[in-house]
């Protein structure tokens, strides 16, 4: 029995929290150039920016791809028992970021924080000769942030502090055009506590729900709650686990990374075969 629930669109108050779409998705790694190398040519990713020692970063590198409208940054801490080397030495490679395009930066950080958000950056200026960016972030589950990013006023590659990073090695692109969705992973009984989250301090709305009866397998299950934004252009959906024969396999991730995880799914063409139109790649986070 299908038992999937698609809520009504109710009628929208204003828009606290306007959202243009995914800025960028930032992973930690223990090799960033390694990892830059295998998401461009597994992936068909393009280099785009750099930051590290030789633009004045000297706790970390950063590499930045870029596919169409998909941003990654691949970050690898210099420093052992940086907060960087610990979220990797507890998490294995994984997301800690997953930034959010703004109009305005301050607002988003006032409007979240005035809600219960915890704060993870107070907003900040960042500049050089291509103009400034505003930044801002608070806390979602875990150590996973997510960061209010501002840049109307800026024309550079990617960010102040990062070069333009050209290379001759890019692989054709294989047709991956934007986030369409970020599965937020959490443990038991924890599904409503985030959903309420996502409800009250971003403004987002229970778009359809799962219960296990709609995703399991013989021996394992899992309920979902798919949460969007306003436009539709953010989709949040948060997974707990649900009883089965043996473990739900969100337990499972969760007790292979010490933490909730995101599993990040990637828009494709329709043009493209039917395997990679249902290309996913999953990410641990934290």
């Amino acid at each position: 029995m299908n038992t999937a629930v698609v809520k009504e669109s109710p009628v929208q108050a204003e828009d606290f929290l306007p959202l243009n779409g995914t800025d960028y998705v930032e992973f930690y790694v223990g090799n960033a150039k390694q990892a830059a190398h295998f998401y461009k040519t597994a992936f068909g990713f393009q280099s785009l920016a750099y930051a590290g020692p030789e633009t004045g970063v000297k706790d970390r590198v950063s590499y930045v791809l870029v596919q169409n409208k998909l941003r990654f940054v691949l970050t690898t801490p210099l420093k052992t028992g940086s907060d960087i080397a610990k979220h990797i030495d507890m998490h294995g490679d994984g997301v800690k970021v997953l930034a959010l395009w703004v109009d305005d930066a301050r607002s988003a950080y006032a409007e979240t924080i005035k809600r219960g958000a915890k704060s993870y950056m107070e907003p900040v200026v960042e500049k050089d000769e291509f103009g400034e960016v505003v930044r801002s972030g608070i806390y979602t589950y875990g150590d996973t942030v997510h960061i209010f990013v501002e840049r109307k006023n800026y024309s550079g590659a990617f960010l102040p502090g990062f070069k333009t990073w050209n290379t001759v090695y890019n692989p054709e692109p294989t047709g991956l055009q934007y986030v369409d969705h970020c599965v937020g992973n959490v443990g038991w009984n924890e599904m409503n506590t985030w959903v309420e989250f996502y409800e009250n301090v971003m403004g987002f709305r229970n778009l359809i729900s799962f219960d296990d009866s709609d995703i399991s397998t013989e021996y394992s299950a899992l309920m979902s709650k798919v949460m969007s934004n306003g436009n539709g252009r953010v989709k949040f959906p948060i997974n707990e686990p649900a009883e089965g024969k043996k473990k739900s396999q969100i337990e499972e991730y969760r007790i292979s990374t010490a933490a909730p995880v995101y599993s990040t799914w990637l828009s494709l063409p329709i043009t493209l075969s039917k395997p990679l139109r249902r290309l996913k790649t999953e990410v641990w986070s934290s």
